[in-house]
Order: structure tokens, then C-alpha cells, then sequence
């Protein structure tokens, strides 16, 4: 099977979201074969290069969306037409108050309007998309008054919602920058018979810009496309730029929501890293038929030796591991651990991340400051040197060479974010046999199930006393990381996540129709010409591996119909068995 594995920012790159679990994904279908096609965001993600491929990859394509692109087309007059037309229509649907659309209000559409709207959007997308393939490119034309004055159209029309009408020029032209740059996957040469189109399957491992050029393999090539999400793109975007005007986040949020809905009509199979994702997924449109939640594959062996040795945790020492940024909310934890210090003096907490960027770096500052404010150096006698119960480190020094270190030198694991996606650090905890108490957000229910405590955000009173209640029961301590450590090996593995995409794989070839129609002397459809076995990795050709087809050489005439169904319903056998049947 010949996989098109449709990255944004990530794999092959170094540095890139998701890239770990592309190579191992890669690496662990070696029966198949993977045509990567990247989409970088920035210059310096392109200068730290790639890293390692395995053999399995066969092709590499790569398109920047951060440099400024002048394509040097000049639109003829009907193509000017064509163009004006098309983009009017998408923009006259991210104008329309929707689902897809945060300030919509109480205008809510109708289910035939909504239905109305994405086809419009789709329409419009495709069109684009055809008239890139026939002049050449769209950055220009995407860039242009036209483009502006089709949008600012678009806001001032009747029935466009209140922040589309509040737009104003400086508003105009920045959406229109952006929505250039999310359309520039229209404008590639990737989808001829020879590139997307020979593939058998298009997975995109995020959706957004990243599944676009998916739906134009779907549109061009009819090649089936599977949508993976482990972060929600839509999600992401509501929780960015927040001081950018609403006229801005209004519409770029219902071009995202409109691009989210259309993908997942699109999508043979849609994959949630979990049960977070995928409401998200449904709350867009996703058909539930469709979903298969498949959670992220980790590797569970650098955290074996400290899973298997609980007994070497100090009992007093509680350990949160992780980047330091506000969504982590380091405060309530200091806070709570206040609390825990009065109720257990001997307590301790070890604080082991980096900071993400000047916001995190910020952050750590504060947390500093707030915890010498909260807990004053304190010396154990009068001959002993006084220091903080509270300690701020980062994993890859003397004293904590990994972060499974990190984890085995406390008894508890404590997570206190107040945004939380997939907890990958809590999973990690698990895999370390350590008890842990979280906040109820995200996936962190649906991670730990019921081997560990879970309390409400921004609560440091509960943060506490669960934490409390734990350090006192070193028993009930040991029962919940060991069920802990059991759910995590048994859900949580590389191998387990493989396993779930080789048969999602399988499962959606084999309800996928020849696309490669194969003809005989009389220009007449040869039957069997692409069995559904050429699918299925091994080498089938081989003469000494031949079994007879069961019917015999009389079951192909029976009827073009009649010898399909019977060929789906035949046990796999060679090429070779198959052809000779159908002559």
C-alpha cells in the first residue's frame, strides 16, 4: 500500500509538532510504502533540516507557507471573472452567521441553511482550486484589490453577521493576508496522476492547511483521505490571538470552521487522539459513523525501570513536570501546597520544566517570587543550612537526567492546568507506576480513568486536600499507580497506536474502489485488472505461492456484476490465481 502522509510543521522537520509520532508511525508500517508531502511554517524550521527517513519513504515534497510568494501570473479577463466569482462566494460564506462562526449570536442556521452555506464554501474552494490547476498559481490574484474588495463585498451585504459588518480596511487586509496563506496549498503542482494521485490513501496528521491538499487529491485523483487529530486545529485558533479585533477573529474562525466541516464530509475516516477531540469533531460535523478514536502512541521503555521499582519514591516529595506557561497554572499549585505544608510539614514540591517562550519565561519569574513569598527558607536546626520546600528545576542535569527520573523521585504526580489537551506527561506519570491528582480538564479523565484523583481547575483547596489524602495513604498510593501503570501499557503504547492505523489502513482500501481502470484489447474494462489482494503487502505474484480460485475458471463469466461481488467474497489469493480466472 503506498501511503501520502500529508504534514503541517512537523515531520519530516526536526523540529515539528507531531513529528515523533509521524516517524513512528512510518517506522512501524514498514510493509507500506510513504510518500511524505510537508508543509513547513517558518524559515528556521527548514534550516534545522530533516531528521533520519526511514527506506519505506519513498518521495519527499516540500512548500513553505512563510515566505512571501510572487507567482508573476497575469489573469486574462475570463480568468479575472472566474476568480472574482469564486472567492466572492467564499467569502459571502464566511460572512454568514453559522455554526462555524463564535460571534453568530442568536442568528443560528437552519440545518438546510447550514447545509446551503458549506456547499457554497465547497463549491468556491473547488473552483479555486481548478483555476490555480488551469493558470498556474493563486498567491497573486489572492493578494489583489479584487480579493479585498470581494471580501469587504461580502461584509457589507445583507445578512452578514454583526462583526463581518464592523470590518474595516486595516480588518479587510489582514484577513485577506491570512486567507492567502491558508489557501496556498491550491496553488501546488502535487496533484497530477503522478504525484497525490498515485497513492493509494492521503493520511493528513492535523487538519487545517494540512488536510487541504488531501481534499484536492480526493477532488482531482479520488483518493481517499484520513483525517488525524491530537489537537483540534479549530480549537487552536479560538485559544490564539486573542487581542486581534473581533471583525479578524470572527472571520478567520468561520473560514477554519467552514475548512474543518468540509474535511470531515470529505474523510473516509476521521481518527480523535480522544474522546476531547472528538466532541470538538462532532460539534463541527463529523459524522460519528466516520470517528475511531485512536489514542497517541508513546514509548513506554524509558520509564520501565521506574515503573517497576515504586518502593525508591521519597513519600514525602510531590513532582509536576511540564513546560512552564499560565495555561499550567503553577499559582494554584503553590498555593495549594501551602495548604499541604500546613497539614504535612515535611512535604515537598519539585517543579521540573522549562519555560515556553517570553510568556513562560515570565511566568517562571513570578512563580519564583510567589514561592519565596510563600514558603521563606527554612533550616531544620540551628547548625543546618535553610532552604525552600518548593524547588524549580529542568530535566537533563546531575540530579534529574530524564524526565523519567523526574517522575520516580516523588511519590505523586500532581497536574493543575486549567487547559489541557492530551496529557501526554500524565500518561508518563502512569507508565512510571506513580499516583497522581489532576484537574478535570481536557483528556485527563478519559487518560487515567479511575487510577488516580481528579479535582476541579483553579481550586487549590481540593488541589490540596486530595494531594493530602494521598500522602497519608502510601497503600492506597501504591493500588493507584499500579492500576495506573497497567491502563497506560495497555492503551497508551507506540505499538497499540500502529496496530489501530495498519487496520484503519486496511479497512478503508477495502471499501475503496479501483481507481486505475485497466483496459483490454477492445477497449473494454478488464475485470480483476486491480484486485483488492494487490492491496495486501507480500509477494503474491510468486508462482510457488499460487492457490486455485474458488468457482474455477467459469465464476468472471458469469457476468460482469455477478464476478465482482464474488471476488469480494473470495478468500485472498495471488495475482496471478485471479487474472487466470477472469480470462
Amino acid at each position: 500500500m503506498r501511503i501520502g502522509l500529508l504534514t503541517e510543521g512537523g515531520y519530516p522537520y526536526v523540529s515539528g509538532e507531531a513529528g515523533l509520532w509521524c516517524d513512528r508511525l512510518v517506522r512501524g508500517l514498514e510493509q507500506h510504502e510513504f510518500d511524505l508531502y510537508a508543509i513547513s511554517r517558518s524559515e528556521s524550521e527548514e534550516a534545522e533540516g530533516w531528521v533520519p527517513l526511514p527506506p519505506q519513504v519513498g518521495r519527499v515534497r516540500t512548500a513553505p507557507l512563510w515566505e512571501s510568494v510572487d507567482d508573476h501570473i497575469v489573469y486574462g479577463r475570463r480568468a479575472r471573472r472566474r476568480f472574482a466569482e469564486c472567492y466572492g462566494e467564499l467569502a459571502t460564506a464566511l460572512c454568514t452567521a453559522g455554526p462555524g462562526n463564535p460571534s453568530a449570536g442568536p442568528e443560528r442556521e437552519t440545518e438546510g441553511q447550514s447545509a446551503l452555506e458549506a456547499d457554497r464554501f465547497a463549491s468556491a474552494l473547488y473552483g479555486l482550486a481548478e483555476l490555480a490547476r488551469d493558470e498556474g498559481g493563486l498567491p497573486t490574484a489572492l493578494r489583489s484589490e479584487t480579493a479585498v474588495r470581494a471580501l469587504e463585498r461580502a461584509c457589507r451585504a445583507p445578512g452578514a453577521h454583526r462583526s463581518a459588518r464592523e470590518a474595516r480596511v486595516p480588518d479587510l487586509l489582514t484577513v485577506t493576508a491570512r486567507l492567502e496563506r491558508a489557501l496556498r496549498p491550491l496553488s501546488l503542482d502535487w496533484y497530477e496522476d503522478d504525484d497525490l494521485g498515485s497513492v493509494d490513501l492521503c493520511h493528513a496528521a492535523s487538519g487545517g492547511t494540512a488536510a487541504l491538499p488531501g481534499l484536492l487529491a480526493r477532488h482531482f485523483c479520488d483518493v481517499p483521505l484520513l483525517v488525524t487529530e491530537y489537537g483540534v486545529r479549530l480549537r487552536t485558533h479560538y485559544l490564539t490571538e486573542p487581542d486581534s479585533s473581533p471583525a479578524i477573529r470572527s472571520l478567520l474562525a468561520a473560514f477554519h470552521g467552514r475548512l474543518a466541516a468540509e474535511t470531515y464530509r470529505r474523510a473516509a475516516v476521521i481518527t480523535p487522539g480522544n474522546t476531547h477531540a472528538r466532541r470538538w469533531q462532532e460539534r463541527c460535523g463529523a459524522d460519528r459513523a466516520k470517528l475511531r478514536t485512536v489514542h497517541p502512541g508513546m514509548d513506554a521503555a524509558p520509564f520501565a525501570e521506574a515503573g517497576e521499582s515504586p518502593e525508591c519514591a521519597d513519600p514525602q516529595t510531590l513532582v509536576w513536570v511540564g513546560r512552564v506557561e499560565p495555561a499550567k497554572d503553577l499559582v494554584s499549585l503553590l498555593h495549594a501546597f501551602a495548604e499541604i505544608r500546613r497539614a504535612e510539614p515535611g512535604s515537598r514540591l519539585r517543579i521540573v520544566g522549562a519555560p515556553s517562550g517570553p510568556e513562560g519565561a515570565a511566568y517562571l519569574i513570578h512563580c519564583k517570587a510567589l514561592a519565596a513569598q510563600l514558603f521563606p527558607d527554612e533550616a531544620d536546626g540551628p547548625h543546618a543550612v535553610g532552604r525552600n520546600p518548593v524547588s524549580f528545576e529542568e530535566a537533563g542535569g546531575p540530579e534529574l537526567p530524564s524526565r523519567a527520573d523526574a517522575y520516580a523521585s516523588g511519590a505523586l504526580v500532581v497536574l493543575s492546568s486549567v487547559v489541557e489537551g492530551f496529557p501526554a506527561g500524565l500518561v508518563e506519570a502512569m507508565f512510571c507506576g506513580r499516583a497522581t491528582v489532576s484537574t478535570d480538564v481536557g483528556a485527563v479523565v478519559e487518560a487515567i480513568g479511575g487510577t488516580g484523583l481528579v479535582v476541579p481547575p483553579r481550586n487549590p483547596r481540593a488541589l490540596a486536600e486530595a494531594c493530602v489524602a494521598l500522602l497519608r495513604d502510601p497503600e492506597r498510593r501504591a493500588r493507584l499507580g499500579a492500576a495506573a501503570r497497567a491502563r497506560a501499557l495497555e492503551l497508551f503504547t507506540v505499538e497499540q497506536n500502529i496496530t489501530a492505523f495498519h487496520g484503519i489502513y486496511l479497512e478503508i482500501l477495502s471499501r475503496t474502489p479501483a481507481r486505475r481502470v485497466l483496459l483490454d484489447d477492445t477497449g473494454e474494462p478488464l475485470p480483476f485488472g486491480v484486485p483488492a489482494e494487490a492491496h495486501v503487502p507480500g509477494r503474491w505474484s510468486d508462482p510457488t505461492a499460487r492457490v486455485a480460485a474458488r468457482g474455477g475458471p467459469g465464476t468472471a463469466r458469469s457476468g460482469p456484476g455477478w464476478a465482482v461481488e464474488a471476488e469480494a467474497a473470495r478468500p485472498k489469493t495471488s495475482v496471478a490465481a485471479s487474472e487466470g480466472a477472469a480470462r
